[in-house]
């Protein structure tokens, strides 16, 4: 399988998870159907337009290929007609988030080594495509963006798009490289989401002095 099959795989499927998880939130606020299959759209492909633009991929392929529209709009209908049975997962939007995350992140950094990019740009396009789709759902949906949060969410992605890029620059290219490095990313995100945890935050002394003060009240 060449490279180019292998990001349009990726990006499909990352496509249709990234559908999923915007599908299901915008459900999850009484979104009407155009509502949600515009916000399925939307974060499905946010991402990859962004990083399409930036390497000079224009018109960006969720645009000018009528597969990317098709994909998200399947997802929708899939959340959709079986909602019932997504609702079941404890955290259905974080986990098919974390999934999308992953392969974008994968999809993105492999399309710009494609382009002739060099390896800081694959790593940060690839964490801006696998970012983006999560930033506008989330802007969409008034809340407060992930990446802006103590959550390991950015880095996550970071971590998948390094492991791959360096696999790439180092020749030790496989079949199962893009699946390894999304698997990466996907089980780090999943792993800070289960243990609770958290990047490291500045805290002053004024700051300190107020946490132990509450600690000691209670």
């Amino acid at each position: 399988m060449n490279s180019h099959i292998v990001y349009q795989v990726l990006d499909l499927v990352g496509t249709f998870v990234f559908a999923i998880s915007g599908a299901v939130a915008a459900r999850q606020r009484r979104l009407d159907l155009f509502g949600i299959l515009s916000v399925a759209f939307v974060v499905a492909c946010g991402g990859g337009i962004v990083r399409d633009v930036c390497i000079g991929a224009t018109p960006p392929a969720a645009l000018s290929d009528w597969r990317y529209l098709a994909t998200s709009m399947l997802a929708s209908a899939v959340t959709i007609a079986a909602y019932a049975k997504v609702r079941r997962l404890r955290f259905p939007v974080l986990f098919f988030d974390a999934v999308g995350l992953g392969l974008f992140a994968v999809s993105g950094a492999q399309k710009s080594l494609t382009y002739g990019h060099n390896a800081e740009l694959a790593i940060l396009l690839g964490t801006v495509s696998a970012v983006g789709g999560g930033v506008i759902r989330d802007m969409l949906l008034s809340r407060v963006p992930s990446i802006l949060e103590r959550e390991i969410y950015a880095s996550a992605a970071l971590l998948g798009a390094l492991v791959f890029v360096v696999s790439a620059e180092v020749g030790a290219m496989s079949a199962w490289t893009p699946w390894v490095a999304t698997a990466v990313c996907v089980g780090v995100r999943l792993l800070a989401l289960y243990y609770g945890w958290r990047l490291p935050v500045y805290r002053g002394t004024k700051a300190r002095r107020e946490d132990a003060r509450t600690r000691t009240n209670a």
